[in-house]
């Protein structure tokens, strides 16, 4: 079973917590991931604990190096910072990965991409629309990227 790890916003709000982010750690689950979600991984406890944000962000860190691909939410304009540095490291690290975006907005200055060109740098040059997912129902076709590289 391959590790997926979750980059997402989510986490942030209660609201989405029970509603977007369990949806899409269901969905991942369905597909046969194992699903990192760090928020219920490693952001358990008093952030405001000295030396807590330092370690939640270790252990983040290492999530994303250890798991097998990534899956970034990039909603927003710009998407989260957060989000952007594990998707980095995820794309340094050369992790399979796969972008989510239900936000309609564009943010971008290419003609090309809906998002920053660096964020589809992690992409194949042909094919990268086959990584980037507009919807749940896109993501769980069984013929996308995704599905394809959790059964191989």
């Amino acid at each position: 079973m391959r590790t997926v790890y979750l980059a997402s916003p989510y986490g942030f709000s209660e609201q989405q917590r029970v509603g977007p982010l369990q949806e899409l750690v269901k969905v991942l689950g369905e597909m046969g991931a194992d699903v990192w979600e760090p928020f219920e991984r490693n952001n358990q406890g008093d952030t405001l604990r000295p030396g807590a944000a330092y370690q939640i962000g270790q252990k983040d860190m290492h999530d994303v190096r250890d798991s097998d691909g990534i899956l970034a939410v990039v909603n927003g304009v710009p998407p989260d910072e957060g989000v952007m540095i594990e998707l980095g490291m995820a794309i340094a690290w050369g992790k399979e990965v796969f972008l989510f975006r239900d936000d309609f907005r564009r943010c971008t200055d290419s003609g090309e991409y809906p998002l920053n060109l660096m964020l589809f740098t992690g992409f194949p040059e042909k094919g990268w629309r086959d990584r980037y997912y507009t919807s749940i129902d896109e993501l769980r076709r069984p013929d996308n990227a995704l599905s394809k590289w959790l059964a191989s």
